[in-house]
């Protein structure tokens, strides 16, 4: 801003945090939720709270610029940032909101701060920032904190240095276009490379207590004995022990269970106490593995037990076999979580289709940004790879490991989804004003970019400084969550939305716009004809 303006994003975000945090301890009183919760309220909520009062602060200077009351400034602000806003917040809610639907608790608990968070985040924004900016605004804008002839020379929107960048990209938008294109592709492609799994003890600060006895623990009985399958057979009757075909079954399952090349030992298989209860009807084993939980190679192993060990065994009818602990417990999860993540990720994309539909009147520029999206999501998991799997960030200090936690990607495309949208919201918004006033494509993306890219850049700077304090941190699943999220901000303002967005918005032309009268009476908003095609124009910011 250049002016004492910068306080009130702050001061918007001081009273959201606060007010997020004590909606989501109500929560808590009546449902379980992670502790990690507490974290992505006061990230999110900081970030996307900064985010829509920097938007709404830079349009009420500008309304002031262009003469009238301050409270006619205030009335345009939020009849043009704050419909913007609106539609962001929305976008943010339904990523994260949709983790409700997942299968898993402590899923469904971020769910809650997914409505929260976005929803304080706009109701601070839509009420308490136009009374600051009633009785602040103005105040604060006229004590500058940086030299005058600087914010003489921003004011000049039309020539500044992203309708420059703008014109460029316009004059060759195809060859922009494939160069991003291909980048963001060449990034993306190592996901298809991706392994993912849960957490692990080596992740994990090595200095606690509680692990160091871990690690004691597998060096003296081995990786597996940290967390062994537990076996549970249920023979269906008290007495049942006693029935030679379940006990035949028995040893024919610890048999061929302990033949397994995973396998280091089994217990209770001779059929003694404590291994059955007192009434006769449950067995339980142990079988300890010669890895960790986590590894690919016990996960492999409660696989075959289930799939090919238990069949084999020919238990006789009635008799039920259940396999626990560690190894399948951690495959059910993750089949669990992955069995309903194409549906989450096809209800995002649906919504947001419709709410951008609404946004913007369009039917292309939807689906644009729904692609766009996802290839900042889809290069922020290929960057994973490469940097933990890999170990390409070995040399900046981040741990290496051969698999991603598993909530890992489903949290980065909820949370990304939505953060990113925003961005969107923000520049195309404006381009989609300018259109109306001026008719011109060209026009309309060059001034767009011109006086939202400056916003737009410095708000994804300030979530990608709040998302790599994960990074440096020491705990393997957080530092790789916050690499995904600060990595995909980095690429979506610099790569996207600077030079992807005004390239695709030049080669679409006239039809960025259409929305045809049908549709538009469904979507109850106004519709957008095709215009005849442009004719040259001077430049394309109406110089």
């Amino acid at each position: 801003f250049g002016t004492l303006s910068f306080v009130l994003p702050l001061v918007v975000a001081g009273a959201t945090i606060p007010t997020a945090l004590a909606f989501v301890w109500i929560a808590a009183h009546v449902m379980e939720l992670s502790s990690y919760l507490q974290n992505l309220v006061m990230l999110i909520g900081l970030g996307i709270a900064i985010d829509y009062s920097l938007l709404v602060v830079y349009r009420f200077r500008e309304e002031r610029r262009r003469g009238g009351t301050r409270d006619d400034a205030i009335v345009r602000t939020m009849a043009t940032a704050g419909r913007a806003v609106v539609f962001s917040g929305t976008a943010v809610a339904i990523g994260l909101a949709l983790m409700l639907a997942m299968p898993l608790p402590f899923m469904r608990g971020f769910g809650i701060g997914g409505l929260v968070i976005p929803a304080i985040s706009l109701l601070c924004a839509l009420t308490l920032l136009p009374v600051l900016l009633s009785f602040l605004g103005d105040r604060l804008d006229r004590i500058r904190v940086v030299p005058g002839f600087i914010l003489r020379r921003r004011a000049d929107e039309e020539h500044n240095m992203w309708a420059r960048l703008a014109r460029t990209i316009m004059r060759r938008p195809l060859a922009f276009a494939l160069a991003t294109t291909a980048l963001l592709v060449a990034a993306a492609l190592p996901v298809l490379a991706i392994q993912v799994g849960p957490g692990t003890n080596k992740g994990i600060p090595q200095d606690l207590s509680s692990v160091h006895g871990l690690n004691v623990l597998a060096g003296a009985l081995g990786e597996g004995a940290v967390s062994p399958t537990e076996v549970a057979v249920d023979t269906g009757r008290a007495g049942g022990v006693r029935s030679p075909d379940v006990r035949a079954a028995v040893r024919r399952l610890a048999l061929e269970t302990s033949n397994d090349p995973e396998v280091t030992s089994i217990l209770g298989a001779r059929l003694r106490p404590p291994f059955i209860d007192r009434t006769g009807r449950y067995i339980r084993l142990e079988i300890t593995g010669k890895h960790e939980y986590g590894a690919p190679q016990a996960a492999d192993f409660a696989k075959r037990f289930r799939s090919d060990l238990v069949p084999a065994a020919n238990f006789p009818p009635g008799v039920s076999v259940y396999a626990g602990g560690g190894p399948p417990s951690t495959v059910d999860v993750i089949s669990t979580a992955y069995g309903a993540f194409p549906w989450l990720v096809a209800a995002v994309l649906i919504l947001t289709y419709v709410l951008l539909l609404r946004a913007f009147r369009s039917l292309l520029l939807p689906l644009k940004a729904i692609i766009l999206n996802l290839l900042a999501i889809g290069a922020s998991y290929g960057l994973l790879v490469i940097v933990f799997k890999w170990g390409g960030g070995s040399a900046l200090g981040l741990q290496s490991f051969p698999q991603i936690e598993f909530w890992i990607p489903i949290f980065l495309f909820a949370m990304l989804f939505g953060l990113s949208m925003d961005y969107e919201v923000f520049l195309v918004s404006r381009m989609r004003e300018e259109w109306d006033r001026t008719g011109r494509n060209e026009t309309a993306v060059a001034l767009g970019l011109a006086k939202t890219g400056r916003i737009v850049t410095a708000a994804g700077l300030i979530m990608f400084a709040a998302f790599m304090g994960f990074v440096a941190g020491s705990v393997l699943g957080l530092q790789q969550f916050g690499f995904g999220l600060a990595a995909a901000i980095l690429i979506d303002v610099s790569i996207i939305r600077a030079l992807l967005v005004p390239s695709a918005m030049k080669l679409f032309g006239r039809w960025n716009w259409w929305l045809p009268p049908n549709v538009a009476r469904i979507a109850r908003v106004k519709p957008s004809p095709l215009k005849p095609r442009e004719r040259p124009a001077v430049s394309p910011a109406g110089q």
